[in-house]
């Protein structure tokens, strides 16, 4: 420091430089990084992006797993109609046959309205 008469340390002064300019540096180099709005704005919406991007991971996990349990279930009654059928073929037969035989009812029907 510097004392009255003008005699003082000069390397003590120079370190006090040296931190006063480091640390001038850095605050500049703060301000700068607030003034660069669009830096920001970038690094703002590559997190929201990326937060985004994790949350359809998930949600198509989720739902992956669902339609697999789904899966799971119309093949197992799936199986359990065939065995039904194989054990008793000729109820369902004829319960196929009457249900074709309606549908045929019901297109004469619309068809016969229709050229009215």
């Amino acid at each position: 420091m510097t004392l009255s008469n003008g005699s003082g340390d000069h390397e003590a002064l120079r370190d006090g430089i040296r931190q006063t300019r480091a640390e001038l540096a850095e605050t500049v180099q703060a301000l700068a990084n607030k003034a660069d709005v669009k830096a920001r704005i970038k690094g703002s919406a590559s997190q929201v992006t990326g937060r985004l991007r994790g949350q359809a991971a998930h949600v198509t996990g989720q739902a992956r797993a669902q339609a697999g349990e789904r899966v799971g279930e119309v093949r197992s009654t799936v199986a359990g109609a065939n065995r039904a059928v194989r054990r008793r073929p000729l109820p369902w037969g004829a319960g196929a046959l009457a249900v074709a035989a309606l549908a045929a009812a019901v297109v004469v029907l619309v068809m016969r309205r229709g050229q009215r």
